[in-house]
């Protein structure tokens, strides 16, 4: 397998084939598998609890999209067995559209509605008021804080996913703040 120095930082997703293939839970968990050490199919299957056959169309696809390739290969009892990698440490996403859903956002809840009920989470929401200052300040701190993380993770170590949103709602023309009312 190339190096972790070896690899880009960043892959662009800029094709609706990219797109299509990022789009797909099935594919998001795959990446997920592959984000820290190349596996085989047959491990990406096991990893994820899906039939091998499923799980090589689905590689498959995400190799063509060019967001993993082949980085090794073995034979075994005269097959040839292939370990998939990212293409690169992290993948960007286009924005999206107005009123289009946030597909990182989409995966992050479908994995946290399937993660054990019985195991410990942190979650939490908060409604904060901020300047765009302190807004692009939290921005900044939430990204260098995720990257620091990233940065001592150990593949021999259980998956944790960090998801965070920092947005501004759409305004409700019906709201009103405290300086607005009559």
């Amino acid at each position: 397998m190339p190096a972790d120095e070896d690899l880009p930082e960043t892959f662009r997703v800029t094709t609706d084939e990219q797109l299509r293939a990022v789009s797909n839970l099935t594919r998001h968990r795959i990446m997920g598998v592959l984000r820290f050490e190349p596996a085989t199919i047959t491990q990406i299957a096991a990893r994820i609890g899906l039939a091998k056959g499923s799980s090589s169309y689905h590689v498959r696809l995400l190799e063509r999209a060019g967001l993993v390739k082949v980085v090794r290969t073995r034979k075994v009892r005269g097959v040839t067995e292939r370990y998939y990698a990212m293409a690169a440490r992290s993948i960007e996403l286009p924005d999206n559209g107005p009123g289009q859903p946030d597909l990182l956002m989409r995966h992050a809840v479908a994995d946290l509605e399937a993660s054990p009920a019985d195991g410990e989470r942190h979650v939490r929401m908060a409604h904060l008021r901020l300047t765009e200052e302190q807004f692009a300040e939290l921005g900044e701190r939430l990204h260098a804080l995720a990257d620091e993380y990233r940065e001592l993770s150990d593949p021999a170590l259980p998956d944790v996913s960090l998801a965070f949103a920092l947005f501004r709602p759409a305004l409700n023309p019906n709201d009103q703040t405290e300086g607005d009312a009559k």
